[in-house]
């Protein structure tokens, strides 16, 4: 009898320990995606969409600004990394040196930065000159700008996020942001903050401007077609990075993205498709 007990704990114990081994093998299996903050809301709407016709396929997307997910692309960690720039020179020498290439990118998207501002805001355009004063801190009220007075609250991404780097790059490319400048961790925390101040000022993707003005750069709309034609001056690619040239799951995955059904989910989500989108 107390052989049939043990031989029943051990089948037990074996079926247990399958469940929780198909349990992690699940995890482990799913496509892992980090990196940009202005990506998030995009990159989990295209998985969803994907995942109603594959439904095998799962997907683990985590935010933290491009600089983090660039870091765990290069430690192995995740699949591919959702960036809002370029790899840096020392980004890209890091991954060749690790993996013997600096990987593979791909354009999924574009973007247009936009100046965020309340929608009481009296500011409508600024040149590319004015942006850098109000950035760098040398204009910090309305009257600089002859409208008026008002204290101007400049808003900021923290350091890892890849919006910040490309504006700096672009438009600060020999200074530094203010050093009174009100830094937040997500774009929607910056929304927020615009949505509660009238004179507050900041930057962000397109898709993600609700409830707040967009301000116009050199008296261009930053808007799909201004976008589309790059007559807007800061426009920018959306990136996918791998460390080597997808396949199985992954490979299915990209090039659906890249298909006039994913580019559908882009423009739906309120970014700019690679090429025109009829619905």
């Amino acid at each position: 009898m107390k052989q049939k007990v043990n031989a029943f704990f051990a089948v037990l114990m074996l079926l247990v320990g399958g469940c929780y081994s198909s349990s992690s093998i699940s995890e482990v299996d799913a496509i892992i995606i980090k990196g940009s903050d202005t990506m998030l809301q995009l990159t989990q709407k295209l998985a969803d969409t994907f995942s109603e016709n594959n439904p095998n396929t799962k997907f683990q997307i985590y935010g933290g600004g491009t600089e983090t997910g660039i870091e765990e692309l290069l430690s192995g960690r995740i699949d591919i990394c959702n960036a809002s720039r370029n790899l840096t020179p020392l980004e890209a020498k890091n991954l060749a040196d690790y993996y013997g290439s600096i990987g593979m990118y791909y354009l999924i998207a574009k973007d247009a930065i936009s100046i965020y501002a309340n929608i009481e805001s009296p500011i409508n355009n600024l040149s590319m000159e004015e942006l850098n004063k109000i950035l760098t801190g040398q204009y910090s009220n309305l009257d600089s700008l002859n409208l008026g007075k008002g204290k101007i609250v400049l808003a900021i991404r923290d350091s890892d996020s890849g919006t910040r780097k490309f504006l700096q790059d672009l438009v600060l490319p020999n200074n530094e942001f203010s050093k009174t400048a009100k830094a937040f961790a997500t774009t929607e925390e910056i929304i927020a903050f615009i949505q509660e101040n009238k004179n507050g000022i900041s930057f962000g993707g397109i898709g993600l401007a609700k409830g707040i003005k967009l301000i116009s750069i050199n008296g261009i709309e930053p808007n799909s077609k201004n976008t589309k034609n790059d007559s807007y001056p800061l426009t920018r690619y959306l990136h996918f990075f791998t460390t080597k040239s997808p396949s199985g799951k992954v490979k299915k995955f990209i090039d659906w993205v890249l298909s006039p059904e994913g580019q559908k989910v882009v423009k739906e989500e309120g970014f700019v498709p690679l090429w025109e989108i009829n619905y």
